[in-house]
């Protein structure tokens, strides 16, 4: 049978989400943990997304084939009791074998939170991007505007990038200010490697008025990663999940998801 599970964790501590040989990303504890559970040969889970080292995971959707019978209730519960503190199973869903983690995920999402403060964080260390400068609202809602739809987004690829086509579909990016926090909502049918990431940094420039708002249609034209900015830091950055058709009957979100500034 096949199992689905929702996964959240605080990526601080790991080296992202895909297993390494020295074993420390979040994918190697999750499968030690169902193997110790299951007091048998680990199961090899496949994700929705990867995440890279100090990313964040609010609902990693991840699935696995197994023969052992449990309750939904009991694959949460049994995983988490050998999961460390910071990584939690939130649900678990018995699914059909043609459903498939990554391959049916309709799109996915991501929220980056910015601290804008002349002190840096404390309370909220790698947990938040942060910025001692005034961010300008709409200089970076008129950036971020060009943005929107299917683009070759090759200047916001990082040299790794093992996808296929740099030609990927993003959605219009939600900006909003909270207090003394911003939020950037992403939403696209996939990301390349360090490409939210890629995109903050030339968002701040433009928010901090080192650079136009046009500057940002330039960067994209260019379809070269020496035009744009700084890899901005992974700190801030969540995967707040995947979205899927409504046959398979998952949770869309999850209850952590409200950590992040409203």
């Amino acid at each position: 049978m096949r199992i689905a599970l929702g996964i959240s964790y605080l990526g601080t501590a790991y080296d992202g989400w895909q297993s390494q040989p020295n074993g420390r990303t979040v994918q190697d504890h999750l499968q030690r943990a169902l193997g110790q559970f299951m007091a048998s040969a680990a199961p090899q889970v496949l994700c929705a997304g990867r995440t890279d080292a100090g990313v964040h995971g609010l609902m990693q959707v991840a699935h696995f084939d197994t023969a052992i019978e449990r309750t939904d209730a009991s694959w949460v519960r049994g995983t988490n009791r050998y999961l460390p503190t910071d990584v939690a199973v939130q649900w678990a869903r018995h699914v059909p074998a043609a459903f498939h983690a990554r391959a049916c995920a309709v799109s996915r999402r991501y929220s980056y939170v910015v601290l804008e403060s002349a002190v840096r964080p404390s309370i909220d260390a790698h947990r938040v991007g942060w910025v001692f400068k005034p961010l300008d609202l709409s200089a970076m809602q008129t950036a971020a505007q060009c943005l929107a739809g299917e683009h070759d987004f090759s200047s916001f690829r990082a040299a790794q990038c093992q996808a296929l086509s740099p030609v990927k579909t993003l959605q219009p990016i939600a900006i909003s200010r909270h207090g003394a926090y911003w939020r950037f909502d992403f939403e696209g049918s996939a990301f390349l490697h360090h490409m939210i990431r890629n995109i903050m940094g030339c968002l701040i420039a433009v928010g901090q008025g080192t650079r136009p708002p046009g500057w940002m249609r330039e960067v994209l034209a260019a379809r070269s990663r020496a035009v744009a900015a700084p890899t901005f830091s992974a700190d801030g950055l969540y995967f707040l999940g995947p979205r899927y058709a409504p046959q398979w009957d998952l949770p869309d979100a999850v209850a952590s998801f409200d950590w992040l500034p409203h």
